[in-house]
């Protein structure tokens, strides 16, 4: 909106250019959407109370989370709401990127509600059945990624871009493509959402990430930092970190209120959404494997969950004390808080190791 009013008003004053940079919207973005989140969180902390959605049981995790049962959940309501405001006031609304964002972030915040909604209904932890749920993931999905494909106006935008070498980037078909980008995408929805066992765990590798991805938005939409870094230059892909800033000051808004010991938590309406905001960003940017980096506790917050169910499906024997992994430390006497710190601190190195490929081609 700040966008168009500038565009509109600078006939009358010059200096209402500057609702037009952007770097100013990227800052106002973020700084909206964290006083919105800071200020509005308090009052749905006070709503879910009053509307009992409280945590009932425990999904995954030592017996010692019992004690976070009637804890409110659902806070990522809080999250989305911020970054959804934000982004309307000060994104550029004729950019299809950020309407494949707004549209991705919509979706998955519905699944992830009915999702909550049902465990708080019938006070378990099951939700809905998980077939429905991958299939409800997947259709919105493969929706958002046929759009890009379809709209793509240059190949740089269906392209697969490798590591280490300039040259390494390859034009995907229609299938590769919409296959691929849905897969990214659900993953990273379900990977986040396994990641969100112990408070604060998910929502700031999230934040570091998404700022990891503004930076290579950034340098994608400016010429001159595209040819240097011998990356595509899509002007359009700019844009998107004034969205990638609003989940930022949205994310740090929460953490607030998620940090150990968390007076609230994401619940799925979150973490599903958090994570396919970060793999349709990947998509967009055309850098998944990047992304694959930067998500590397994701992605074995995963992994030892695929491989506890294997090795006791097969070998009737636990690799882990429990997954997903987190819990694993738990067991073996980490308290929780170190386990979270150190887990962001592993993602901040893997964030600045993806950034340094960019120019390691």
């Amino acid at each position: 909106m700040f966008e168009y009013l500038g565009t509109i008003l600078v006939d009358i004053d010059p200096g209402f250019d500057v609702l037009r940079y952007l770097t100013v919207r990227t800052i106002g973005g973020t700084i909206t959407a964290l006083l919105l989140t800071i200020f509005l969180g308090p009052k749905l902390i006070s709503w879910l109370q009053r509307m009992q959605f409280k945590q009932y049981g425990v999904e995954r995790g030592p017996d010692s989370h019992k004690q976070k049962s009637g804890t409110p959940t659902m806070g990522g309501l809080l999250i989305i709401s911020s970054l959804l405001i934000s982004t309307l006031l000060w994104a550029d609304l004729g950019n299809r990127y950020i309407w494949v964002c707004l549209f991705i972030t919509s979706g998955f915040t519905i699944i992830g509600f009915l999702d909550d909604f049902y465990k708080i209904k019938y006070k378990d932890s099951k939700g809905i059945s998980g077939r429905l749920k991958l299939l409800s993931q997947t259709i919105v999905s493969i929706i958002a990624v046929s759009f890009l494909y379809f709209s793509a106006k240059d190949s740089a935008e269906i392209s697969l871009i490798l590591l280490f070498n300039k040259d390494w980037i390859f034009e995907m078909s229609m299938l590769s493509f919409i296959l691929f980008g849905s897969f990214v995408i659900v993953g990273s929805s379900n990977a986040v959402n396994l990641t969100d066992g112990l408070d604060g765990l998910a929502i700031l590798p999230t934040i570091l990430i998404g700022g990891g991805l503004g930076l290579i938005a950034y340098a994608m939409g400016n010429q001159l930092i595209a040819e240097y870094l011998f990356i595509p230059h899509l002007q359009i892909a700019g844009e998107l970190i004034v969205f990638c800033g609003a989940l930022i000051g949205s994310g740090i808004g929460f953490l607030w209120y998620n940090s150990y010991p968390a007076e609230v938590f994401m619940g799925d309406v979150g973490s599903l959404t958090l994570g396919a905001i970060l793999g349709v960003l990947a998509v967009i940017l055309r850098h998944e494997i990047v992304y694959a980096i930067m998500a590397g506790v994701f992605i074995a917050e995963t992994l030892s969950v695929m491989i506890q169910v294997t090795s006791y499906r097969f070998r009737q024997k636990r690799v882990f004390l429990m997954a997903p992994i987190h819990h694993h430390f738990e067991l073996k006497g980490w308290p929780e808080p170190k386990i979270i710190v150190r887990f962001w601190i592993i993602t901040l190195v893997l964030i600045l190791v993806a950034l340094a490929t960019l120019k390691l081609r």
